[in-house]
């Protein structure tokens, strides 16, 4: 991972980069803010490590420009004079943490560790929607604040598309919300079992394994080996589909405490607050006004049978609101994803035309992902099996598109990549 380090004293900044030698960090280190802008315009890194006092310009300053350029950037302020209003403004721009100088390395290096966590396994937006207005919904969110009390390992029961994923981020979000967590594919499990790094970076938070019901024959000894010796340090979580069975090795560890995720045909009451705010959030994405829906519209989602649960009605407002561009959805032509549709592609920026054409076929090759997950309603080894790709190479492109690899759908980007 990469870390841009800012400090205008030689010897301090020779120090810091001496201490992370050897370590996982690719360290660029630079004494003018101007300089660290530049590098950030050039490429970007994870995280920013900024003295307070710079020539030229405030620590301050050099946190609120570094991330307009770049919102996830992770960043550390440190400085020997801070106030506590310079504390308070750097934690509002943004800022992880504080380091008061003169500090201890070991402390430093531990705060790092931590940073490594959540960029390589960030914790869910805690604004994502959560709809629970029927009754069945509220007995599960009952439930997950019960189970939020507890180290237990957790199983989500429910079909495909009802929810398990977003169940999984709940959970968390409600037990330790600033902790790091992750979502495996259970079916990109080899006999290997999980990655040790990633099992490392995810201590102190979560690990999701979605669709355990891929999960190899062949993987199933090496995760439960796995799952023994991670310890105390890590909350187990997975979502099974309704109907498959766990072998008693690993229903021994992961089913300690199961909740049923409801499919959508038994939460109407949740049925149009869930569609307004997934176009709420799809029309943030493409920066455009959010579209309203009208009583007919409105009457189609109601009358709808829903088979493909929440992901049916994400990928049916991504490709409506794809495929509009007014104040108001008037009505859906239709709710079945298996008909024909069209391919639509947002301009890319303008450039020379090889730039344009690689962009658009990047978003071209990002809907085709999403719409294979679509058809086989997230079933990764049909997809890879549709899309002529071995599971792992499926696996990597998701992960290259930003495209989650748990069961739920995401809004087909409206920006070229």
């Amino acid at each position: 991972m990469d870390l841009l380090l800012v400090e205008d004293k030689d010897s301090f900044r020779r120090l810091l980069i001496q201490a992370l030698e050897g370590s996982s960090w690719s360290v660029r280190a630079v004494a003018d803010p101007q300089e660290a802008l530049r590098a950030l315009e050039a490429a970007p890194s994870q995280v920013l490590v900024t003295d307070l006092r710079l020539p030229g310009m405030s620590g301050l300053e050099l946190i609120r420009r570094a991330r307009q350029l770049h919102p996830t950037l992770r960043v550390v302020l440190m400085s020997a004079f801070g106030e506590p209003r310079d504390i308070v403004e750097a934690m509002r721009l943004g800022a992880e943490d504080f380091l008061p100088k003169p500090f201890d390395l070991d402390v430093f290096l531990t705060l790092l560790d931590r940073l490594r966590a959540l960029v390589g396994a960030p914790p869910p937006d805690p604004a994502e929607p959560w709809i629970a207005h029927s009754a069945a919904m509220q007995a599960l969110d009952q439930a997950l604040r019960r189970a939020a009390g507890t180290d237990l390992p957790v199983l989500f029961l429910g079909e495909r598309g009802a929810g398990k994923g977003r169940c999984a981020r709940r959970l968390h979000t409600l037990r330790h919300p600033g902790a790091p967590y992750l979502t495996l594919a259970a079916a990109t499990l080899g006999p290997e079992g999980p990655d040790p790094a990633h099992l490392q970076l995810v201590r102190g938070g979560s690990l999701y394994l979605a669709r355990l019901e891929h999960l190899a024959p062949e993987a199933v000894g090496p995760l439960v080996r796995a799952i023994d010796a991670a310890g105390p340090g890590l909350h187990w979580m997975a979502g099974l589909e309704t109907g498959a069975t766990l072998s008693p090795d690993l229903a021994q560890r992961l089913g300690s405490l199961e909740l049923r995720v409801p499919p959508l045909r038994e939460r109407r009451e949740d049925l149009l607050a869930l569609a307004k705010a997934l176009l709420d959030r799809g029309a943030r994405l493409e920066g455009r006004p959010v579209p309203w829906l009208e009583r007919p519209a409105e009457r189609q989602l109601l009358d709808h049978s829903w088979s493909g649960n929440v992901r049916e009605l994400e990928a049916l407002l991504s490709r409506t609101l794809g495929l509009s561009d007014g104040p108001a959805i008037r009505a859906f032509p239709d709710l079945e994803l298996g008909c024909s549709e069209l391919l639509s592609l947002p301009w890319p920026e303008e450039g020379p035309l090889e730039a344009m054409v690689r962009a658009a076929s990047r978003s071209a090759e990002a809907q085709l992902l999403r719409r294979a997950l679509a058809q086989t309603d997230g079933d990764l080894p049909r997809a890879a099996e549709r899309l002529g790709l071995t599971l792992r190479g499926l696996a990597q492109r998701l992960r290259d598109y930003g495209i989650p690899l748990e069961d739920r759908g995401s809004p087909v980007p409206r920006k070229a990549p």
